[in-house]
């Protein structure tokens, strides 16, 4: 009788790739699990299919007005009657269940029979009687599984439907549109031309994504590209999500360094030998390789370029830690990298090179356990030199027509990752880019006004908002009057901390303070009938003033709650009523809209990007960063240096005021000539620009400097870098640099006087052209 033997489990488990572990990014010990022999299941042809079923709730149609009103009338310019809603609340609340609201399965549904009756051609009035609206709920209800349209279904397929005898055919969707992370969001390509036509004004492709409402891209470390987070983000999340935080932080850099030139591995292409010759030799560019700082152990006074966040140990020194592991950093002579260009601070991801050096206890980890497992390794890193992170273009991440590198080794990497929810560069970046040409040499308008500080208990800024205001309207009769496209005016919107028992500063005058706001504005109709309104909140604005009395509030912050803003919709309303009233021609209608900070800003979709932000920035940095030692006069500086630091900064992304030779020598890039002496505030402006970009994040800080929300931490990402950035900064100068081709820019104060002296009154602001790129800071008095 034949025995089966069973099979040999192994011996020992097999030696674990990863070296070590570190607690400051929470990285297991042993993330690879033991390999198990899988169990026998069944074929999947013999199991039932599973079929998710939804429970039916009752849905007043009241209860579904908003969001309805939300998607037919303001994104598609439709009308519901009363019994087309209550058709869509009864559809809804049958094949949604209790999941319409929390998981957003009415608002896909609601989006598909909005998009379905216009290419039917569907009357502005959307009537439950009708035949097509039937026609359509009938073939949605064949499409839906669980509460969603599946893809591959009828509808969002290759087959076509006549909801009516004069309806037309579906047109076929893309099977990218589906997908959690590519495809072409919400910009709608797969409209018809004819559509088109009715958005011309430029206006109309502007977008504000509110900072809770900005989809969380996760990176994929495996598959190397980003995925959209299925999660739904939470005020109170799980401590896990703190380190999570900090390694993706990590891993977004470190993927973006390893695309950059200086660190690809060297072939014998063309390319490649020029890219050598700029480096200086092959051995320069071999050098560039990022070690792990578990893998020091052993390597006792070999020089190694490492990468890791600066952070302050509990015992007080500085530290170096990343993914594997944490060190000690002494710096006391090190080089920054430039020397007066950066800032250096804790929180930040920084490239250090210079020689390991171990000590009596080298065999033994500073907190008592192992050498490299599971905390600090021994001994300490000696730095010859500290630079940040080469920046990234956003050619170079997007791709895209303009600036495009052609010596470039690698091509764009995400192009057809949509980041900001408006549609990817890669499937909507030619089209954008027509319609933005026609419309943008078509029209005047295409600035875009910016002014921080808007102080509205202070009499001289109320004044300087005036001017402001007076500035940007049109004579009455100018035959064609050119408005800007947006106005964005940021807080704080008072100079004391806001309903937090100061006086003079309670919830009453905070309110009135507003109501004279929207009484300046008043005065100038025809101004907010044709430009949109954005108002961002500081620290000293409710309701975080509440409780913190003006102190760093936890980032993003929500908008300023309605209750003190009523009488400012008001306003502008009446302003388009008298303006685009009937028998007059009709446009797009004044907008006022009240975002959080920070957010973002987008035109003709992946076009152009503006990310905004009020925080006093520089005054932290300068609080918190680390100060080096300078060297001697007769000391011989001939140390080595990070590359990929140096001749990115200074050679190839150098800002557009000090730009040197393109030929430069690398002789010349280690012992640079000395530049002229700056002015402190441009010096200020380049310093705080650098430093912020090459972070690619706003607020590179401990959280005990800078508070954030763990969940919604992925909306200061700069990655990909945008288009412009605000940092409005009361504490910095006004200035507008451009560097890597993103262009930063800090309106500073808008009452330039302060309230005081003989230029009481006088505004400053920036204006940004969106059709160029620059921007512009204005005085005005």
């Amino acid at each position: 009788m034949a025995t089966s033997r069973r099979p040999e489990r192994p011996s020992a488990m097999p030696a674990n790739p990863i070296p070590s572990s570190s607690p400051a990014f929470g990285t297991p010990a042993h993330p690879i699990n033991p390999r198990r022999v899988a169990p026998i299941r069944a074929p999947p042809a013999l199991k039932p299919a599973a079929k998710s079923t939804v429970l039916p709730v009752l849905l007043p149609p009241a209860t579904l007005r908003p969001l309805a009103f939300r998607t037919f009338t303001k994104k598609h310019n439709l009308t519901l009657t009363s019994s087309a809603l209550a058709a869509l609340a009864t559809f809804v609340g049958k094949h949604c269940g209790s999941g319409w609201r929390e998981a957003g399965l009415a608002e896909k549904v609601l989006e598909e029979v909005a998009k379905s009756w216009k290419k039917c051609g569907g009357q502005v009035i959307v009537e439950g009687e009708n035949e097509t609206l039937k026609g359509i709920l009938k073939t949605l209800e064949g499409s839906m599984v669980g509460g969603r349209i599946v893809q591959g279904s009828n509808m969002s397929r290759q087959s076509s439907f006549n909801f009516g005898p004069d309806s037309e055919r579906l047109p076929l969707r893309p099977g990218l549109d589906s997908n959690t992370s590519f495809g072409m969001s919400s910009l709608e390509v797969e409209d018809l031309d004819e559509e088109e036509e009715l958005l011309k004004d430029p206006r109309e492709w502007l977008k504000v994504t509110n900072a809770f409402d900005q989809p969380k891209m996760v990176y994929n470390v495996t598959q190397k590209h980003f995925d959209k987070s299925t999660s739904k983000p939470s005020l109170f999340p799980d401590a896990s999500h703190k380190t999570e935080l900090f390694r993706q932080r990590y891993h977004i850099v470190h993927q973006r360094i390893l695309r950059n030139d200086t660190f690809q591995a060297p072939t014998f292409s063309t390319t490649r030998s020029a890219t050598l010759i700029r480096a200086g030799s092959i051995a320069a560019a071999q050098a560039n390789t990022i070690t792990p700082i578990a893998n020091l152990l052993g390597r006792s006074g070999s020089t190694h370029l490492l990468l890791g966040m600066l952070t302050i140990s509990p015992t007080g020194a500085l530290s170096l830690s990343d993914l594997t592991g944490t060190i000690v950093l002494d710096i006391q002579h090190a080089r920054p990298i430039p020397e007066t260009g950066a800032y250096f601070a804790p929180g930040m991801i920084v490239l250090v090179e210079g020689s390991y050096e171990e000590d009596a206890g080298a065999g033994t980890s500073t907190l008592g356990g192992v050498g490299g497992i599971g905390g600090t390794i021994g001994g300490k890193f000696l730095g010859f030199s500290v630079g940040h992170p080469p920046c990234e273009r956003r050619t170079a991440t997007l791709g895209g027509t303009d600036e495009v590198d052609k010596n470039a080794l690698t091509g764009p990497a995400f192009g057809w990752t949509d980041f900001l929810g408006v549609g990817s560069q890669r499937a909507t970046g030619s089209r954008m880019n027509k319609i933005a040409s026609k419309l943008l040499e078509a029209e005047k308008a295409h600035n875009v006004v910016i002014a921080s500080d808007l102080h509205l208990d202070v009499p001289s800024t109320l004044t300087a908002l005036r001017t402001l205001l007076r500035t940007h309207s049109p004579e009455p009769t100018a035959t064609h009057p050119v408005y800007p496209l947006a106005i964005i005016l940021m807080g704080n919107f008072s100079s004391k901390a806001s309903l937090a028992g100061v006086p003079g500063a309670g919830s009453i005058e905070y309110k009135e303070h507003f109501d004279s706001l929207a009484s300046v504005l008043a005065d100038f109709q025809q101004l907010i009938a044709h430009t949109t309104l954005i108002f961002v909140p500081g620290d000293n604005d409710a309701w975080p003033s509440a409780f913190l009395a003006g102190a760093a509030t936890a980032l993003p912050r929500k908008p300023v709650p309605q209750l003190f803003t009523n009488r400012i919709h008001r306003v502008v309303a009446e302003a388009n009523r008298e303006v685009w009233g009937a028998g007059k021609a009709k446009g797009k209608e004044g907008e006022v809209i009240w975002t959080s900070n920070p957010s973002r800003m987008s035109w003709f979709g992946v076009k152009g990007e503006m990310a905004i932000l009020r925080d006093d920035v520089a005054g932290r940095l300068q609080r918190s960063s680390i100060r080096f030692s300078k060297p001697e006069p007769d000391v011989d500086d001939d140390m080595p240096f990070a590359p990929s630091a140096q001749q990115n900064d200074e050679s190839q992304d150098a800002m557009d005021l000090d730009v040197p030779s393109a030929h430069a020598s690398t002789t010349e890039l280690r012992n640079p000539q000395p530049q002229p002496e700056l002015n402190h505030d441009i010096q200020t402006a380049r310093s705080l620009t650098r430093t912020i970009l090459s972070q690619s994040h706003l607020s590179p800080f401990p959280f005990s400097a800078r508070p954030l929300h763990w969940d919604f931490a992925h909306v200061l990402n700069l990655y990909p870098l945008p288009t412009s950035l605000v940092l409005a900064d009361s504490e910095a100068p006004a200035f507008v640099v451009k560097y890597c081709g993103c262009t930063v820019m800090n309106p500073g104060q808008l009452d330039e006087s302060g309230g005081r002296g003989r230029r009481e009154g006088r505004a400053r602001w920036v204006e940004y052209d969106i059709r160029t790129g620059t921007g512009l800071v204005r005085s005005e008095g």
